[in-house]
């Protein structure tokens, strides 16, 4: 039977727990419409939901980053990304140029797209200049690169490949990659309803099987969202332990066969470093050797400048690896609202529409929670 939000919130409300229960939703986009439909105000007070990883561009290592500016800055090349990625901001020295945005405005050819197939029509357009897609994201956007690269690209576009996959933040959080595994720091999951969309809801079993922690697949309206609250929460309440999958008409059971497919042909899975946190072991993608002619890494030099401080490491003062790994809410970072501001923002948490720290500034959340 299908309920609808209060319907859902009354089975909530009617299980009563006697201490606090923390529910992380992984999903940048989950909690995109958890803040702005107000959720948490309307929960019991014993429920906590724990923003978790899944923000691309806030895991988005710094050195890419820093390497796409370069490309475009010293290499000459067109640099085509996603429109979040202009923002993110690397650490040089005070005065230097330090996102994609100030590269641009120095005369940089930088322009932001909303898909691959943009940044295949602009190298296109533009035979007798070198092309490169800076194409960070998470699997529901580096599917759309793989079958781009499987149908043939221009010989003038290459790929700066920052691609990374959702579930293996989630095991290293789970302790799956630690000799003895600590507290995760949350009581239950809500899965990506996208991700499972690309890879299948199924990739989630390992919570349940491994850690026995519950589990749910939430789509992104406030019914699925508060369907997968109960699920796991009734879970909880009567030692059930399973994946529930809460958004059934467009997840389905092994994914999108095509885009694995894709993905498989044209990728291979290597241990990967995230922001501010380090490497997780097979937690990103690589272009596979067959597309060479296609990968920046090998085709333009490499950047790296060890003499940088901090490189590879987020600012100073900035707490965004806490707020992605849900050690601490937005609002608890040093600088949140003070030197941190979606106008000017420090740390990649505040640049992207799914950054924990610029949805809840959105969503109205001003002050420090110290404040």
């Amino acid at each position: 039977m299908k309920h609808d939000a209060r319907a859902w919130l009354e089975k909530i409300h009617a299980l009563d727990f006697d201490r606090t229960v923390k529910i992380m939703n992984v999903c940048g986009g989950h909690e995109r419409s958890i803040t702005h439909a107000g959720l948490r105000g309307v929960l019991p007070k014993w429920v906590e939901l724990v923003p978790g990883p899944g923000c691309p561009v806030c895991v988005c290592p710094e050195e890419d980053v820093y390497q796409a500016m370069q490309l475009a800055l010293q290499d000459k090349c067109i640099l085509v990304a996603y429109g979040d990625m202009l923002r993110v901001p690397v650490n040089v020295k005070k005065g230097e140029i330090r996102t994609l945005a100030e590269a641009q405005a120095a005369g940089a050819d930088v322009r932001p797209i909303a898909s691959p197939l943009d940044a295949r029509r602009i190298a296109l357009d533009n035979p007798d200049r070198p092309v490169v897609f800076f194409a960070a994201g998470f699997e529901t956007t580096t599917a759309p690169t793989a079958a781009m690269l499987a149908e043939g690209i221009p010989d003038n576009l290459s790929i700066l490949l920052s691609g990374r996959l959702t579930w293996p933040a989630v095991a290293m959080l789970l302790g799956s990659f630690e000799p003895s595994p600590g507290s995760p720091g949350f009581d239950a999951l809500v899965a990506p309803g996208h991700v499972s969309t690309v890879m299948g809801p199924e990739e989630w079993n390992f919570v349940v099987d491994r850690h026995e922690i519950p589990a749910a697949v939430a789509g992104f309206a406030p019914e699925s969202l508060l369907a997968s609250f109960y699920s796991v929460l009734r879970q909880l309440k009567s030692g059930e332990r399973f994946l529930d999958n809460c958004y059934r008409e467009v997840a389905h059971p092994g994914g999108n066969a095509t885009a694995r497919r894709m993905l498989a042909a044209t990728m291979d899975v290597v241990d990967a470093n995230w922001r501010g946190i380090g490497i997780i072991p097979d937690s990103g993608y690589a272009l596979k050797p067959a597309y060479a002619q296609h990968d920046a890494r090998l085709l333009f030099p490499d950047h790296t400048d060890p003499d940088r401080r901090r490189a590879g490491e987020m600012p100073p003062g900035c707490d965004c690896a806490k707020v992605v790994l849900g050690k601490i809410y937005p609002n608890q970072c040093r600088i949140y609202g003070k030197a941190c501001t979606p106008r000017n923002p420090v740390g990649p948490c505040m640049v992207s529409d799914e950054g924990a720290c610029r949805i809840w500034w959105a969503g109205g959340v001003r002050v420090t929670a110290d404040a």
